[in-house]
């Protein structure tokens, strides 16, 4: 845990930030946390490895075309509701690992978004339910695609999601106390120094409050499940021509109170490398 510059090693009170740990309530964890404060062990981070902020996570919904100047630059009309698709969590590593390149890829992009995570099973939510309420935190996504595997060789969309590192999530888990309003949210990324997207929270199509509420109604959000925002405008395949990675790119985002993430985007030598230590 992160308090004032100092890193705080909770492992006395809890195993690891869970869905089982959400379950028992943010809150309930923060007390704990605060009555043995003073007890608890301070960690020098210095080269170690920023794993995600949350281990076993359970489904990542991700919203395509949220952002009204990305529609725009896909080529298509504002959605009339939002576009939903699945990624699996064995997508997710670390912020700052590296990210594999498929083999053979020549259309790997990057995406910036705010990531929801869901503290309280949501079902059937309407706005009189305050969905927000039923958020424990925000993170960062960076929503890896591959627009080949994406758009070109038919079927969903997820055939470009899913490949194996495809969603860097971190650095931190922010409790949603710490962000009153999520829809005032500054968004950023680099590729090599090069700012190619940046863009408010505010611009979304549909907000943070609508989209838990959108989602409740076609699957249940339990604890641990993540949701991915959408993405703003400045893609690599919204440029003409398209600005796809590139082996030894360096990708860099952020998202305003939520830290920031670094990639470098490796095309492997050998077959691909299954990320089991997430």
């Amino acid at each position: 845990m992160l308090n004032d510059g100092d890193v705080i090693d909770i492992s006395p009170l809890i195993d690891d930030l869970t869905p089982e740990t959400l379950c028992d309530g943010v809150d309930n964890l923060v007390d704990r946390i605060d009555a043995a404060y003073d007890r608890l062990p301070r960690v020098d981070m210095s080269g170690a490895r920023v794993g995600p902020p949350l281990a076993r996570v359970g489904k990542i919904v991700c919203v395509g075309l949220n952002y009204q100047k990305h529609a725009e630059e896909a080529g298509h009309p504002a959605p009339a509701e939002p576009v939903l698709f699945l990624k699996a969590p064995y997508t997710v590593v670390g912020p700052y690992d590296p990210v594999l390149i498929p083999p053979g890829s020549t259309k790997t992009d990057y995406e910036v978004e705010l990531s929801v995570v869901i503290g309280r099973p949501a079902r059937y939510l309407t706005p009189r339910d305050r969905p927000l309420e039923y958020v424990a935190g925000y993170t960062i996504s960076n929503d890896v695609s591959e627009r080949e595997y994406q758009l070109e060789r038919g079927g969903q969309w997820d055939k470009g999601k899913n490949c194996e590192t495809f969603n860097p999530l971190g650095p931190w888990l922010v409790t949603k106390d710490e962000i009153p309003d999520p829809q005032q949210l500054e968004l950023e990324l680099s590729v090599g120094g090069e700012i190619r997207q940046r863009s408010n929270t505010a611009d979304m199509i549909f907000n943070v409050e609508v989209l838990v509420a959108y989602i409740s109604q076609f699957m249940a959000l339990l604890p641990g499940d993540i949701i991915n925002t959408g993405t703003p405008a400045g893609v690599g395949s919204g440029y003409d021509p398209p600005r796809f990675l590139r082996n030894g790119d360096v990708v860099e985002l952020s998202v305003s109170g939520l830290g920031t993430q670094r990639q470098v985007f490796r095309r492997p030598s050998g077959p691909a490398v299954r990320h089991t230590d997430a």
